[in-house]
């Protein structure tokens, strides 16, 4: 019990053991579907007005970037674990992908992008 206590009082506030500023690769799913691909992506914390989404070929390509809004100038941190940073995802599908129709919306942290096959 002592040893699970004692890391929530453990104050690192050194910059070796910061995280932002690090390059960042979120957690993607891609499910196939009759009509095409659903992905969804892990981006908690991302404004959709931060988010790139690109198709080349048979990739598609997710970036952006995680900014702290809730912390004013002059503070320190006690504990940092969460990376604020630029992120990017490339997945790769069997197939091009090129053409396909487009639909994306957040959902509880999640971006959702369907991928429709071109008619």
């Amino acid at each position: 019990m002592a040893k699970s206590t004692n890391r929530f009082f453990q104050f690192t506030g050194t910059s070796r053991n910061v995280r932002s500023g690090q390059l960042w690769y979120p957690a993607a799913d891609v499910y196939q579907t009759p009509e095409g691909w659903v992905v969804k992506v892990e981006l908690a914390g991302v404004s959709a007005e931060e988010i790139e989404i690109d198709i080349q070929g048979n990739s598609l390509y997710i970036a952006g970037c995680r900014k702290d809004h809730s912390c004013a100038a002059g503070v320190s941190y006690q504990q940092m674990e969460i990376t604020y940073s630029s992120f990017e995802k490339t997945l790769r599908f069997p197939s091009p992908i090129d053409g396909a129709a487009i639909e994306h919306m957040f959902e509880n942290g999640l971006l959702i992008i369907n991928l429709r096959k071109a008619a």
